[in-house]
């Protein structure tokens, strides 16, 4: 596709960046490139149309001292690695501050993802990720995330308690790693739902936002074919405790489903047994919507 951003780009806008960034942040404490090897590798990339792509990913760290008068010695850092394919994908970013516990540093991370997911697809975003963590940092360190959601800021609290439902859709699905990274992934995640291996491939999940949403980070990362979201369903739940998550739920758990239509061939997928199994589980509108016919 002639819209699809080329490799030599990516690394392009990379370089232009890391410049960027070198003269905003002059000083080592606040910027500094950990691999300048595949910073050079990267540059001998734009420069020379023979050159291979680069072996590794570009990684540096960027320190920043949030915007509270109490936190003047706090210093928060940024480690952070450019896949090859960004900006058309997100860094990759781990913040890390000596203040934060460990539950405090999870959320902080994958609030930070959420941000980016919403906001900077396409584009690079460095500086926006340095912005949001300088505004939003502080309100990490003294955040307990016990049970008391009365803490939590109105932005965070509207996140917990969405419940979200993502049908994926992919050309295929053969790949027996790819296969066991989508059901491990579920497990960890606490997502239900199910995956149809074969072609077209299907999965759908279902669980928190923030979770379906990391997990669709995780699995469009890897390499595909195709593969895209084809509905979302959010529903707010109020309170949204556990039970309330469960009640939502139209799968237990997450499983493989195979609906072989050729005994051992087991390519292409039985589509009327797929539309008879969404069908008992409610979701037969679903099957428009991937297929565009009705399903008998």
């Amino acid at each position: 596709e002639t819209t699809e951003m080329t490799n030599r780009e990516a690394a392009e806008i990379q370089i232009s960046e890391l410049d960027l960034l070198a003269s905003m942040f002059p000083y080592e404490e606040e910027f500094l490139v950990t691999d300048q090897l595949a910073v050079a590798e990267l540059k001998h990339y734009v420069e020379n149309e023979s050159a291979e792509m680069p072996s590794s990913k570009v990684q540096f760290i960027l320190n920043v001292k949030p915007e509270v008068s109490n936190a003047s010695m706090v210093e928060f850092s940024m480690a952070c690695a450019l896949p090859f394919k960004y900006p058309t994908v997100l860094p990759e970013i781990t913040v890390r501050s000596s203040l934060l516990s460990r539950s405090q540093q999870i959320h902080l991370n994958s609030d930070l993802k959420t941000y980016l997911m919403q906001n900077c697809s396409g584009e690079p975003c460095m500086l926006s990720a340095r912005e949001w963590l300088k505004d939003h940092a502080a309100a990490y360190i003294d955040k307990e995330l016990s049970s008391s959601a009365v803490t939590t800021s109105n932005a965070m609290q509207s996140e917990d308690i969405t419940f979200t439902r993502l049908w994926i859709y992919s050309h295929h699905i053969y790949n027996k790693q790819k296969r066991k990274n989508i059901i491990d992934w579920a497990k960890e995640l606490a997502l239900s739902g199910f995956c149809m291996p074969g072609k077209p491939g299907v999965v759908c999940v279902e669980g928190l936002q923030s979770s379906c949403e990391e997990f669709w980070s995780r699995v469009r990362r890897l390499t595909w074919k195709r593969i895209v979201i084809r509905h979302r369903e959010d529903v707010s739940l109020e309170g949204g405790g556990h039970a309330e998550i469960q009640k939502q739920r139209k799968f237990p758990a997450l499983e493989e489903k195979c609906f072989d239509a050729h005994g051992a061939r087991g390519n292409h997928m039985d589509l009327g047994q797929l539309y008879r199994f969404l069908e008992e589980k409610g979701c037969a509108d679903i099957f428009q919507m991937y297929f565009g016919v009705e399903g008998h």
